[in-house]
Order: C-alpha cells, then structure tokens, then sequence
C-alpha cells in the first residue's frame, strides 16, 4: 500500500509551479501595439526610432534655387528652366494657389551616407510636385502632406558630384485648395511651406518590419475573437515588440523580429510570394482614378497625370507583379501631346502588360446626361484611339465613380466591343442596399454585359489587411461566385498605388498561406483576365443573377439640375453636331471639290466628350472647371457654326442675294417632315408657315386672315383664355386653370389645381450640396406668386402669348410666357412657355409643376435610345428613392386612351409624384462652386422655333462669359403636350422637333444650275426611313476611315460610305425600309455594323434602292451605306 516510485517520468511538465502567469487582458494587449509603430510620446523609443540610419540637409548636400512664373501660368520645363533661378530655403512659403514653382536642385550626398544601402530625397512641401530629370524626363510625382515624399535616389548619385534636377511645384493639394472641408470653394490665397528636403538613409529591414507588423497587427484586431488565427496573431506582434525592447532597438533585434513575423507570414520580400499554386480568391489591381475635373482645372489634371503615372512606371520596376490599370483616353492623349518621354515609357510599359489601358471611353463619362449619340461617341473616339496607339480595344468599360447608369448602355458596351463592366458607385446608396456583386445586367433591347461591382465598395482601397478581407466578406454573389476585384490606390486626385500597398499585399498573400482565415490575394492578374474566368464559368453552367433597366443611384441627384448653363451648352452642342455632320455629309456628296471636315467635326467631338466628364456635366466641379468649359463650348460653337456655313455653302445656300425681296428657305435636319410657325428675321410684325422636309422645307408668308388663327382675349380680372382649333387654355394669375383638349373635350388640368405653377423648396442635402438634393426637401415647398397682373404680349392670329412676373427675393425673378400658335393640320398642338429668370439664391431649389387629371403607376421618361418607366408612388422604399430621377427631352404621363407630355429644351431633373408632374429648373448649392448657376446663360432660341438668319449667329458669344459680374440670366424653354391615345412617336417627334429650333437661311431663289451634280434639294432628301414610325434615324455622318476621309490613325477603308444610325423607339418590334434616291447616291452594298464601323452583315435590297429591316424593342442599328466608286 502507498508504494510506487516516486521519480518515474510520466509527463514534462514540472511538478512544481514557477510562479503566477495570468491571462493575457486581450484589449489591452491589442491597444499595447500602436506603441511599437506610432508617432506619439514613444516614437523615440520605438521602430521609428531606428527607421532611418542617417541624414543630410542644408546648403551643402540639398542646394535649391526657385523660378516662380507669373500669372499662375504652368510653363513647360523648356520653358521654365530657361529662366533665371534664385536662392531659396527650407522654410520658405510658396504661393497663391494653382501657382507654379520649378524649384532647381543641387545635390551631394556625403561621404558617410554613400556606402547606406538605401538612399531617398524625403521631400514635403504639403503640395503636389513633379520631379524632372537635368535632361527634362519626369520621374516621379510627390503628393506631401507626409504621403509620398520619397524619391529613390539614383545609384550613380553617389559618386561624391553634384547633381542637379528640378521639382515642379504645384500649389494645390491632392484635393485642390479648399482650407478643411475638400468640397467647399478653393481658397485663392493659399501658401504652403517646404518643411522638409533631406538625404536620408532609410534602414531598409525597420521598414520592412513595420509592414509585417503592420499586416500582423491588423490580424489581431480584425480576425474573429474567437479564431486561433486571431490570438495567435496578438501573441506574434507581442513577441516581437518585446524582442525590440529586450534588444535595445539594435540591427539585430530587427532582424529576429523579422524572424518572428515569418512565423506568421512566411518570406514576403519578393514577389515570389505569389508564385505558390494555391488558389486566389482576391484578384488585386493596381489603379490610379483621376477625375478629369473636379476640385481642381483641367490644367492641373494633365499634370496629375504624369505625376501619377510616371510613378507606376517606377513601381513597376521596382515590383515585378505589379499591374496598373487606367481609363480615359483623353487622359492618355493628354500625356502623349504634352509628356512624350513619359508617354514612350507607358506605352513600353503596355507593351510589357504591366500598365494596362482599360475603359474604351473618351473620359469616364456621366451617362445619365449625353445623348444616345454622345454615349456612342465616347466608346467609338476611345476605343479606336486605344486601338491606334496600343493597338488592342478594350474589352471591359471601367466607370466606377459615375452617379447612376443608364438603362441602354449593356447594349452600347456590347455593340462596341466590350462585353464585361467595372463598378462601384452603388455602394454609395443612402436608402437601399444594390444587393448584388456579380451579375448579369441586361439592357431595354435584351442585350446583357457581365457586371462585377468591387466588394470592398471603393476604387482607392488602401490595400490594407481589411480591405482584402472585404472583398469576400461584403460580397453579395457569393451563391455564384467566391472572387472578388480588390481595386488600389490613391485616387480622385490621383497618385494610384505606392510601395507600402503593394509591400501589404505581399504580406497578405503570406499570411494566407501559411497562416489562412484571411482570403487569398493574387497580383500579376489583369482585369480582363479576372472577367475571363467569371466568363468561363458562365460556359460551364453557372447562372448569374439578372437585373434589367437602369442602375440608379440613390444619391447624387441634385446633379440632374445643377449648372445649368453648362447643361444647356451640351445639349446645344449634340444638336449642332447632328446638323453638322448631316450637312456636311451631304455636301460631301454634292460637291466633289468638297472636304469631309474630318478631323474639325473630331477636335469638336473631344471636346464635347471631355465636358460630359462625370463630375463636369453634372454640375459638382468648382468654378474653374466652368469658366474653363464656358470657353471651350464657346469655340466649340464658334468653330461649328463655320462648319456649318461652309457646308451649307458646298450645298447652294448662303449666296449673295441680289433682289430686293429677301427670300428664305429652311433646312429641315430631321428624318420627318416638319411644319412650324415662327416670326420672320427682321419683320417682327410678319410670320411664316415653314413645313416640308427631311432636307429643304418651304417658307409661306403668312397673312392676317388665315384660315386658322390663335386667338387671346381677358376674360375676367386677371383671368385670360389662350385658343387655337385644337387647345382652350384658361391663365390666372399666371398659372393654367384649365387646358382643353376640343378634339377630345376633355380638360386635362384637374378641378382647383394649377399647372405652371413654379414652386421654390429650401435645398440642403446632408452634405454633398452640389450633387444631392434629399428627399426632406419636398416638405418645403412653397408656391411663387405673380408681383403683378399678366400682360398680353402677342396677339395673333399666329401666335398669341402672354406674360407673368413673379418676385422670388429681392435679388431674384422670373418673367414666364406663355405662347400658343395657331393649329397646323397634321401636327399636334402644345402650349409653350419660355421662362426668363434673374437668379441669386442661396440653397434653394426651383421647379415648374403640371398637375394633371391622368392616373397610372408609372410615368415614361425619355432616356437615351429609349424609355424608362418609374413608380409614381411611394410603395416601397426602391420606389421612394426615385422622387427625383432623370430626363432628356421629354417625360411622360398616360393612361388608356390619353396622356400628357412635358417637353424641354435644356432640363434634365424630373419627377412624377401621383398626378403631378415637376419639372426641375434651376438650383442655388454654395460648393464647391459658390457661384453655381449665378452666371449669366442665354439660351439661343426664342419661342416655338427660331426663324433666324443661320449664317449669321454668333453661337460662341452667347456662352463666353468671364468675368462672372453677378448676371444671373436664365433663359428656359418648356412645354406641355397633351395626346390622345398612347404615348407614341408624337411625341418623340414633337420633343426632338422642340429641341432643333428651324432656321431660315437667305437664299436668292435662283433655279439651281443645270448640270450633272445632283440639286441640294434631292441630295438632302437622298437618304429616308420608311415604315415604322417608331424607327428613328438618329445619326447620319461619313464613315470613320473612308479613303478621302481618313486621317491615317487605322487603316484606310476603300471607297466612300455613309453610316447612319437607327433605333427603335417606343419598346417593340418594328421594320422599315431605307430608301435612297438612285439617281443621287449611287449605294452598291447596306451592311448592318457595330458602333465602331467594323465589317458587318449584308443587308439585301431590292435593287431599287430599298433595303429592308427589322428591329427589337430599343435596338440600336448601324448600317454602312457603301457607296459605288462612279
């Protein structure tokens, strides 16, 4: 009993307790690790603290000298350096804003830092800077501000000689030069401070292992409390941060850190770490986002460019995995005009793969404001500028920060050669969570694209350990998919990836694989390849989900409304350029002496394209950005408006008229005939009836004693009634009481209510002031009165109109008139008003609203190419979001038998709420511009049309304002359209007639020449649509590489051909006929063609000059209309 011996091993584990050991507190330990790595009251004590092994600054080893160019201009650097410098410091303060230093360097690097294994100039300014070569090759950009003030010095800089280089200061953050808040007005007299210009020697192993640590740390805060990945992650930086101190801080501590951090991470110091055949889940792509305008000008962002891009180029040969991708080839040609050194080295850098254009658009654009036209004019300019110069298209359209995206782009994407999208702005909902990642999203024809929306919800991640770990975390296709696109780098501003991103994804990928839990991550991918692999398993069965229509963004929508000018300057300009090219096509026929103006019509193009950038067009730019686009547009309109004259004299027109009776014609640039009463130039008693077309329309002097007149007449105090043969309308107080369709008998204005009744709401958004407007505004709402009793302005017989001034401030008002012309058979009638507004408010927001007695669920909204249908109600919170969405032309509100349309020839903000349908006229945000839509804008044409002499209107001087003197002028037009019936093709006519104002030319009535040219009559009219009132020939232009058109960027094409483009318009199935005239166009082939004018399908025609079609619901068409070479 009790024996045994007592000495027989049976475990190690000491008999006897050394001592207490307690259970680590884990928050406290996790708080412990900032110690290690901050710079607070320990930084002297920890990591930093050994960070760098030596130092040089002063006179003597950083030598600068300054050149400050006048007049905040940005000279190029043979220009700058050309000029004498003087003696500047550390210390010294450089100024105003958007100002310019080149700033010379002379740099020694002393004896005891040239055998360091790492040399960088550390160089803060708090201020954006380029730094040039002696020879004027840029280098590298600096951000300041403490991000990216490094420069790797060169080896051969250590040679004990002087060596120069310059650094071109520009005065603005990476944001601009707002004071605090980004978004509010740049201060003008900001300076900045060179803080820091030093030689230093970095240690090379501390900053390696502050990025283990780094990654490690942010295991064990991030990593469920209840996973050993976690805990053991807490015990790895513990382990390390004691073996520093215990180490007193030497080399060799370090190094056994790094030891340490291997234990979790493995061997993260190059990019072999990717080379292990495990599968990613997370595809990692380097990226640079640079709004073409934003809170700074255009100017500065052509430098962001080769500041940013010179710096992937060095990363890219630095570390051999990284993949950069970029949009925007206006952004690329930029650097290629003005950076052709840099330009050489990206485009040697595409050739390698490693820096890959991406996009196929012109900038990355809004698409909820161009036209269908515009939007097919920013794939077709980028992708073939892609293809000339790097000689691939695009395949994946990369827009991941525009504000909502039009319901016929799949469609575009698809017909332009791009069958995959990049996006992310929907994460930004402030009501409704988009409930997808990847999916399949499907346009109004039924043509679909491969959608992927970044998981991690931005397009500038920080590539931290968080952002890798969101890209599985928040995805929501999981179902389909488990990978995901991690999209890096410093972006809006620009400067895309640094070398800490990409030393954290290193470190990621390790811990991966030899820890786990955390997904994945993959460099040396391209996006194409990521959508390449979401496409292979489409062809092995997996079923992406569907949404069909337009991805709306609920957010941002004050930016359907905000500047206005500048919105009205784009749709004049879209309007200009159909003309433009219609006539000039058709004179290229006429006249063989005659020149396509190719590259003219292209220089007008770009930069209309470069305007519809995504936060240009919709108004969220600071004040720069539109006295910039007040210019451009006003060349724009100038340069187009003698494109015009010339074609239209190749045609015939425009000669000197030598009777004493001025005669006139019309041109009649659309595909129907139109007919439309307007005053005559220069007889302001006299009116004409213009109708005829496509092509020539007659002018008919129109007597005092027509058969059908417009009639007005004061009925009661203040109570007028407006009428023609179709239309009775009642005016109090300058809003209608009542609007009576005869034909129908039936008021469409319900009992007691009150259509054009502008009504002002108080304007401010949670922040964004110029983008959003929240839907609490509606609560505000309060009707303007009139200041005074409405006069009769025009009597009849052809036109009657009257006016009403209403007050809203002591600085604002608005002058609205309303004009009815007398009923034309065949062509609807609709009351115009023309609203004329002085307007200096502050975060107020004014609208024109039309109740009308018309009940559906739904109301229909013009959109590019198409309709979109919305919810009138409130049922759900989808459907409230939408209580102010976009529209082009026209929206519409029907019912079985009946509808009401509201037409427009510059608004793009709308909503339908029940019965009442508002249109949005002008908005007042105070940023980031604090004048926005202050400025004076005169829209051109007067009401109902514009019967003006074409050759003579100055378009440019309208729009060149500079000096922004406190003229607040609006000049809107807008109408409302009953119908009988559906919504049809009256009225995509009527608004499309609306918005391309008639023009009456001088022309001396002279029989045209006999000869063997065909006649400008017959050759306008040589080109028709038959059929189908839905089809709609949107587009008639010359082919891109034509052989007498061509400018040598692709290979020319034989022969001359006519592209001209068609859409279905109403949602259904149609079929039509082109028709041309045999005896004016000789056309031996019709082929069926993508955007981008490539070889397509025959189609056959009867011989006779008649080629058959059909299309689907909203198809968008383009044929080549090839041309016999006689």
């Amino acid at each position: 009993m009790g024996g045994g011996n007592p000495n027989v091993p049976g475990t190690s584990l000491p008999k006897l307790a050394a001592g207490p050991v307690g259970q680590q507190i884990h928050s406290i330990y996790k708080e412990r690790l900032r110690q290690f790595t901050g710079n607070g009251q320990y930084s002297s004590q920890n990591l930093q603290a050994v960070m760098y092994e030596g130092r040089a600054s002063g006179e003597e080893h950083v030598k600068l000298q300054v050149y400050s160019p006048p007049n905040l201009c940005r000279p190029t650097f043979k220009e700058a350096t050309s000029h004498e410098f003087k003696d500047t410091h550390v210390g010294a303060s450089f100024g105003p804003s958007w100002s310019t230093h080149w700033i010379k360097i002379d740099l020694r690097v002393p004896e005891e830092l040239r055998r360091k294994e790492h040399l960088e100039l550390h160089w803060d300014a708090d201020n954006e800077g380029l730094i040039w070569s002696e020879a004027g090759e840029p280098l590298q950009g600096l951000t300041g501000g403490g991000e990216r003030i490094e420069w790797v010095l060169p080896h051969s800089f250590r040679d004990g000689k002087t060596h120069t280089f310059y650094i071109e200061m520009a005065c603005n953050g990476m944001f601009g030069n707002a004071i605090g808040d980004n978004i509010q007005p740049p201060n003008p007299n900001r300076y900045f401070q060179l803080r820091l210009a030093d030689i230093v020697a970095v240690n090379l192993e501390a900053r390696a292992l502050y990025l283990d640590f780094w990654i490690i740390g942010d295991a064990a805060r991030e990593f469920p409390e209840n996973s050993w990945e976690g805990h053991r992650a807490l015990q790895i930086c513990n382990d390390i941060m004691d073996t520093f101190i215990n180490g007193h801080g030497t080399q060799e501590s370090i190094l056994r850190g790094r030891e340490i951090a291997r234990e979790y991470i493995g061997d993260v110091d190059s990019s072999k770490v990717y080379e292990t055949e495990k599968e990613p889940l997370v595809y990692a792509i380097g990226h640079c986002h640079i709004d073409t305008c934003w809170l700074w000008p255009w100017a500065e962002t052509k430098r962001k460019i080769a500041r940013s891009w010179a710096n992937q180029c060095d990363l890219m040969d630095r570390y051999p995995e990284h993949r950069f991708t970029c949009s925007q080839a206006q952004q690329y040609k930029w650097l290629e005009t003005l950076y052709p050194k840099l330009y050489d080295r990206v485009k040697s850098k595409v050739k390698e793969g490693t820096f890959q254009p991406v996009g196929g658009s012109w900038v990355e654009h809004d698409t909820n404001l161009p036209s269908g036209e515009s939007l097919v004019r920013q794939f077709l300019y980028g992708q073939r500028y892609f293809e000339s110069r790097f000689g691939e298209r695009c395949k994946t359209f990369w827009l991941p920060d525009t504000f909502g995206y039009s319901s016929q782009l799949p469609q575009l994407c698809r017909l332009a050669g791009m069958g995959r999208f990049f996006t992310q702005k929907l994460s930004w909902n402030n009501i409704n969570i988009f409930p997808h990642t990847t999916f399949s999203w499907v346009s109004l024809d039924g043509s679909q694209v491969l959608c992927h929306m970044a998981p991690d919800n931005t397009y500038t991640a920080s590539a931290h350990f968080g952002d890798v770990n969101r890209t599985i975390s928040q995805h929501k296709s999981l179902d389909q998919d488990n990978t995901g696109l991690l999209v890096f780098g410093k972006g809006d501003g620009g400067g895309g990836p640094t070398f800490e991103m990409l030393e954290k994804l290193r470190r990621c990928r390790g811990l991966s694989d030899k820890t786990g839990l955390l997904p994945r991550a993959k460099m040396g991918d391209s996006v194409d390849d990521y959508f390449a692999k979401l496409e292979k398993k489409v062809e092995n069965g997996t079923e992406f989900v569907t949404w069909y229509g337009e991805l709306y963004l609920e957010l941002h929508r004050g930016t359907y409304t905000s500047q206005a000018n500048n919105k009205s300057n784009n749709r004049q300009s879209e309007t200009m350029l159909h003309d433009i090219e219609y006539l000039a096509t058709m004179a290229s026929i006429k006249d063989s002496s005659y020149k396509y103006p190719k590259k003219e019509i292209d220089d007008i193009w770009e930069d209309v394209l470069l305007c519809q950038f995504h936060d240009c067009l919709p108004g969220s730019c600071i004040e720069m950005v539109y006295r910039d686009s007040d210019k451009l547009y006003a060349n724009v309109f100038r340069a187009g408006s003698q494109l015009r004259r010339s074609a239209l004299s190749s045609l015939g027109f425009g000669m000197p008229n030598t009777s004493k009776e001025r005669s006139f014609v019309a041109i009649n640039t659309l595909p129907w005939p139109r007919a439309e009463i307007g005053k005559i130039p220069g007889r302001p008693d006299k009116y004409a009836l213009v109708h005829g077309g496509p092509g020539m329309a007659n002018v008919e002097t129109l007597s005092s004693t027509s058969k059908s007149t417009a009639s007005i007449k004061e009925v009661g105090e203040g109570v007028f009634q407006l009428s023609n043969d179709d239309l009775r309308i009642q005016i109090e107080n300058g809003s209608i009481t009542s609007l009576v369709d005869l034909t129908e008998d039936r008021d469409i204005i319900p009992p007691g209510q009150k259509a054009n009744q502008l009504v002002l709401f108080d304007d401010k958004p949670l922040y964004w002031q110029a983008w959003d407007v929240e839907v609490y505004h509606l609560r505000s709402r309060q009707e303007l009165e009139p200041s005074g009793k409405s006069q009769i302005f025009e009597r009849g017989p052809h036109r009657v109109s009257l006016v009403t001034r209403y007050e809203i401030s002591d600085k604002s008002w608005v002058k609205t008139t309303i004009s009815l012309a007398t009923s034309i058979e065949g062509q609807p009638s609709y009351v115009e008003m023309l609203s004329e507004v002085e307007w200096h408010e502050t975060m107020k927001f004014l609208k024109v609203e039309f109740p009308v007695d018309i009940m559906n669920t739904e109301a229909s909204y013009e959109t590019q190419y198409g309709i979109v249908r919305r919810p009138t109600h409130y049922n759900t919170s989808w459907d409230m979001a939408k209580f102010e969405v976009c529209c082009h032309k026209w929206a519409d509100l029907s019912e079985a038998g009946y509808g009401v349309s509201i037409l427009n020839d510059s608004k793009y903000g709308f909503a339908t709420a029940g019965n009442t349908m508002r249109l949005s006229l002008l908005r007042a945000p105070k940023a980031p511009d604090a004048h926005a839509d202050m400025g004076m804008s005169i829209h051109l044409p007067s009401p109902s049309f514009c019967l003006a002499l074409l050759l003579s209107i100055p378009l440019g001087v309208a729009f060149a304002n500079d000096d922004n003197d406190g003229k607040g002028r609006h000049h809107i037009r807008y109408a409302i359209l009953p119908h009988a019936g559906p919504l049809d093709h009256r009225t995509i006519r009527t608004a499309r007639n609306f918005n391309h104002p008639l023009r009456l030319i001088n022309h001396p009535g002279h029989p045209e020449p006999s000869t063997s040219s065909p006649t400008a009559s017959s050759v306008l009219s040589s080109i028709r649509l038959t059929g189908s009132p839905a089809l709609v020939l949107d587009t008639v232009k010359r082919g891109e590489d034509d052989e007498d058109v061509s400018r040598g960027e692709l290979p020319a094409r034989k022969g001359r051909s006519i592209v001209i483009r068609i859409y279905e318009s109403l949602g259904g199935k149609a079929r039509g006929c082109i028709e041309v005239d045999a005896e004016v166009l000789g056309v031996e082939r019709v082929e069926k063609c993508n955007l981008l004018e490539d070889e397509g399908v025959e189609v056959k025609g009867d011989g006779c000059g008649r080629w058959k079609i059909e299309l689907r619901a909203f198809e968008v068409a383009t044929y080549r209309l090839q041309l016999s070479e006689s």
